[in-house]
């Protein structure tokens, strides 16, 4: 069975995070991908752990089941193999600032007069209708504008960034989704388009959902903010550490009753839900003051019995022991390189009934610098399957 998107075409001229990662999305999903590289290779493949100059790991984890081609696009003969494959492609990629696009001819523009059906895709820092278009931005500056690193500590000095780039991740999802809602339109229109994904936009987009607070009336009845987000953290037992949810009433009522704690709950304070939400810190630290008198395997067990979702918590090197990762087969190697190495690969979390995504087992491994030569004349022999006029 095919992949959803078998056969899609994406020329991807992105770098760093938030393309690739997206990219590798839609990789994920069956499209054929050819990344291209200007001289010198994406940043990327010296970034992490590495035991070859150009395949670092967090380069092997972005960037599986793609064709690598190098392209100088100020040079004549790279810029026709670009044209070529532009024509021919689906989507188009990138995370450049505009006046780069401009000056190499490669705006959507330029590229709308080669390839009309072209959905082409720009991540970009910030949106280009607002003040800050064209400034430079990173993972770290988006979480630092877009109030993600002051939520960390409630705007405290020690504000600090979340150990992932979650900036650059939530752009290459948003852009993904953007991605498949144009291919929808061109479905039914023939017509290609422009698609921008702001980083900025993006991640406050992702931020306030649950953050809105008083804000989400107009006129605003109070700050932003969510109560209980402030307060959750993981609790000390007398062995370890672990993670308890007490979410609802009925959390709440079981767990107190448990601790002999049971006429809390009728509490002024705590009887409603809507004022308990807003008193939450203090049954959190009921918690915390409770949780250092078990172990943490005590707990787990009696937790489990009361039916309040709990866990121990796992480090990243744990996760490739947990016997659930295992069981669904999380974790597989991709197929050997052309050096005969192979990589490990973490699969699609998509499941599909009748259209599987693409397995890690399944994908050719990272390719060196240059190794996809062969996807241009893959590309150049006829049109896509997606192509608007087709059959």
């Amino acid at each position: 069975m095919a992949a959803p998107l078998a056969g899609l075409r994406v020329l991807d001229l992105s770098t760093t995070f938030s393309g690739p990662y997206c990219t590798n999305l839609l990789g994920d999903l069956g499209a054929e991908v050819i990344k291209i590289e200007a001289p010198g290779g994406d940043v990327t493949r010296s970034l992490g752990t590495t035991v070859a100059p150009d395949m670092a790991s967090v380069f092997i984890a972005a960037n599986r089941n793609k064709d690598c081609l190098l392209l100088n696009l100020r040079e004549d003969e790279d810029r026709q193999t670009f044209f070529a494959l532009a024509r021919t492609a689906d989507v188009l990629l990138h995370n450049m600032r505009e006046q780069a696009l401009v000056k190499l001819g490669i705006d959507y523009a330029s590229l709308r007069v080669e390839n009309p059906s072209l959905i082409y895709c720009g991540i970009t820092g910030y949106g280009n209708a607002g003040p800050y278009a064209g400034r430079p931005a990173y993972d770290d500056t988006i979480q630092a504008m877009s109030g993600m690193a002051w939520l960390q500590s409630q705007g405290g000095e020690d504000s600090r960034f979340m150990f992932s780039p979650v900036a650059d991740k939530t752009a290459g999802m948003m852009a993904a989704l953007a991605i498949n809602a144009a291919l929808v339109h061109r479905t039914r229109t023939g017509e290609g388009q422009h698609v921008e994904v702001p980083m900025f936009e993006s991640l406050v987009s992702f931020n306030l959902m649950e953050q809105l607070g008083g804000r989400a009336y107009a006129p605003a009845i109070g700050p932003t903010g969510y109560e209980r987000l402030h307060h959750r953290r993981p609790y000390r037992t007398a062995d370890g550490v672990i993670t308890v949810v007490c979410y609802h009433g009925g959390h709440w009522q079981r767990f107190l009753e448990f601790v002999g704690q049971a006429d809390l709950l009728q509490h002024d304070e705590f009887r409603e839900p809507e004022v308990r939400a807003m008193n939450i810190g203090k049954l959190y630290d009921l918690v915390a003051g409770i949780m250092p008198t078990r172990s943490t395997d005590e707990w787990l067990e009696i937790l489990n019995e009361l039916d309040i979702p709990a866990t121990r918590l796992l480090s990243t090197e744990d996760l490739f022991d947990d016997e659930h990762l295992l069981a669904v087969d999380m974790f597989q190697h991709t197929r050997p390189a052309a050096d005969g190495k192979t990589y490990l690969g973490v699969r699609s979390p998509m499941l599909f009934s009748d259209t599987p995504a693409v397995q890690p087992r399944d994908m050719n491994a990272p390719h060196h610098l240059d190794e996809g030569r062969a996807a241009v004349d893959r590309w150049l022999a006829g049109p896509s399957e997606f192509a608007p006029d087709r059959g």
